[in-house]
């Protein structure tokens, strides 16, 4: 609420004399409309699921990045560039399995990243049924996942720095020197990334949060694609799970497992969307 000195007369001449509480003019947020998104959902503090208010300037943001994003892989795919994006897309597999194994009460005692792409999570106890799937399909959650939280600032703060005590609780698996050093790596990536959103410029760290989402859930469609539908590689996980359940093929199960992946990138997608139009 302004208010004006007791000269009136010169203080309606004098704009520096009126005292605003007007907020500040501040950049906004990546993917975060300054108008508050201007529909009824909006309006009102309910959540948009029909996608009435897309696409406005921040969807159209987010849906270019993420092309864009998806061009960027196809092309540098096979270069150095991405190696060790790769390889941490395998962590992220290998931690699928371990994170089921712990959450049926198994024990884990080793998780390992090589460096042609493959990895290993040692574990005993646990229910199998569960822990077997995890890999592939726990790679696509995850990659949808960061695709949702980084749509706002401090929900991709808090993958962030999920995705970082993962990688640090990791380390105390008996992990090879590989994926010590691709952790390490990534960690200084990621910490330095928040500091550099927290301390100087924002929006910063979204951008990697979205890259992180966009590859890891890329990596899960094209690794079922080819380890599981094109070939069948004994030892894998789909060989695992045809074991289980004998009638079922392995490359059945690298049908079924890619139809979820499918499924969770266009449902991390849907929900960024929702929650970017409902804000």
């Amino acid at each position: 609420m302004g208010y004006l000195r007791n000269d009136l007369a010169s203080s309606l001449l004098d704009p520096a004399s009126v005292v605003s509480d007007a907020e500040p003019d501040v950049p906004a947020w990546l993917f975060q409309d300054q108008d508050g998104g201007g529909g009824d959902a909006a309006t009102d503090g309910g959540t948009d699921w029909t996608l009435s208010n897309c696409c406005g300037t921040d969807e159209i943001i987010f849906l270019s990045l993420t092309a864009g994003y998806l061009v960027i892989i196809y092309f540098l795919w096979n270069t150095v560039v991405m190696k060790p994006m790769k390889l941490i897309a395998v962590f992220v597999h290998e931690m699928g399995h371990a994170t089921a194994c712990w959450m049926t009460c198994g024990s884990v005692k080793g998780i390992e990243v090589y460096g042609n792409e493959g990895g290993v999570t040692k574990y005993v106890g646990g229910w199998r049924w569960f822990i077997i799937p995890a890999g592939y399909v726990g790679g696509s959650f995850w990659g949808a996942f960061f695709v949702v939280l980084s749509g706002n600032r401090w929900a991709s703060l808090a993958a962030a720095c999920i995705f970082c005590l993962a990688m640090c609780v990791s380390m105390f698996f008996s992990p090879n020197k590989t994926m010590v050093c691709l952790n390490l790596g990534f960690i200084v990536l990621t910490v330095g990334f928040i500091l550099v959103d927290l301390l100087a410029l924002t929006p910063f760290l979204q951008f990697l949060t979205l890259f992180y989402g966009v590859f890891i859930g890329s990596f899960s469609m094209y690794d079922i694609y080819d380890d599981l539908i094109t070939r069948t590689v004994e030892g894998s996980d789909a060989h695992a799970c045809h074991k289980l359940i004998p009638c079922c093929l392995p490359r059945c199960v690298g049908v079924q497992f890619a139809l979820v992946a499918l499924a969770f990138q266009a449902l991390g997608l849907y929900l960024a969307l929702v929650w970017m139009t409902s804000t």
